[in-house]
């Protein structure tokens, strides 16, 4: 015979209330903060606003910051200029072929055409400042050692191998490297630039 139990859960059996609680406590953990609907909108609203607060600053980060990159100043006006210039006019000066020549120091054409053999004492040519080696050039005159730098000798072209320069040029090297290793050669004079002919007048 079975008597029927009221629900109480004074008289409940103990298996039983603690699988109540269990279920109560897991009830509870998954409850969520938000209860209301204004709630809801509120999250809602604060999520869209911290993100575009974010994408806000990211893009003024990415824009306010100068490159240093290659090619980040590559649309500047003198970078474009430089890039569609003519390739002929890169590491060339025109010069006025009627204007007057301005002669060069000894010295200068020393450094830009005889310094690669004479600096070295290369194939024979006497070494720049070893009195040794120019002394016996030296003792031929000065006369004959410029006639040698205009004309070339044995393993040295005429003119150092630059046709560009003017005899006076020529010498004025001579005359820098020989005294220089112990010579007393004289500057040569410049030769007075001849006077072009006075026109006829017209009758």
């Amino acid at each position: 015979m079975f008597y029927k139990v009221a629900a109480d859960p004074l008289f409940a059996p103990p298996g039983l209330k603690l699988v109540k609680e269990i279920m109560s406590d897991a009830h509870n953990e998954h409850e969520s903060a938000i209860k209301t609907p204004k709630q809801l909108v509120a999250a809602v609203i604060g999520f869209f606003a911290v993100t575009i607060i974010g994408i806000i600053l990211l893009v003024q980060f990415v824009t306010s910051t100068k490159l240093t990159g290659a090619g980040s100043n590559s649309q500047a006006p003198e970078e474009v200029a430089s890039r569609i210039a003519p390739v002929a006019d890169t590491g060339y000066t025109l010069k006025d072929a009627n204007a007057p020549k301005v002669l060069q120091t000894g010295e200068a054409i020393y450094t830009s055409t005889c310094a690669a053999c004479h600096g070295a004492g290369v194939a024979g040519a006497p070494k720049f400042g070893d009195a040794g080696a120019w002394g016996a050039r030296i003792a031929q005159g000065y006369d004959t050692v410029v006639q040698h730098a205009l004309g070339g000798l044995r393993a040295m072209p005429a003119k150092g191998g630059n046709p560009d320069l003017d005899d006076v040029e020529v010498a004025r090297a001579v005359v820098y490297m020989a005294n220089s290793s112990g010579g007393k050669f004289k500057e040569p004079a410049v030769p007075a630039a001849p006077t072009a002919p006075a026109a006829e007048p017209q009758k």
